[in-house]
């Protein structure tokens, strides 16, 4: 069944929100929450900044503040902050604003959904080597195998 994606004929609108196009909403919503792909995609762009990944160090300690994030960066605070909602947009990192401190702390549920897709990948490489090498084994002990083995014409002497 097609959502219904047309218009409305006088647009919702609120302060805080405007709505055209119903089913856009939807759909964005529904791709970024239900996507795992798409959250998987968010944490290693998240990793793949050795910033970040510094940060994600310290937080790996405890909390810290914003401030306590960025002494061993060589970057402003607004960058940090910048570095931060990646990090949050991830998962990976979740903050709280108490007065003028942002305190971040780690949320390992993210990392563990990186650990865990790339745990599938290295069982499955894992798997398809022990059939290479086995394969190997077999061939190597077949006469005329064209494989002469460690004790062929091209070992060394």
């Amino acid at each position: 069944m097609k959502p219904n994606c047309r218009a409305p004929r006088v647009p919702y609108s609120s302060d805080r929100l405007t709505i055209i196009w119903r089913c856009t909403i939807l759909k964005q919503v529904l791709n970024n929450v239900l996507d795992p792909e798409l959250d998987l995609d968010r944490v290693f762009h998240a990793l793949a900044d050795p910033g970040r990944r510094r940060m994600l160090e310290r937080l790996s300690q405890g909390p810290a503040s914003v401030s306590e994030l960025a002494k061993p960066l060589a970057m402003s605070l607004a960058a940090v902050l910048q570095h931060v909602q990646v990090l949050e947009a991830s998962r990976l990192v979740r903050s709280r604003k108490l007065g003028r401190t942002r305190t971040c702390s780690l949320d390992a549920e993210a990392l563990r959904s990186a650990e865990r897709w790339i745990s599938e990948r290295r069982r499955f490489v894992e798997r398809r080597l022990d059939r290479l090498g086995e394969y190997l084994a077999d061939t190597a002990d077949q006469p005329g195998s064209g494989h002469a083995g460690p004790a062929g014409p091209h070992a060394p002497a």
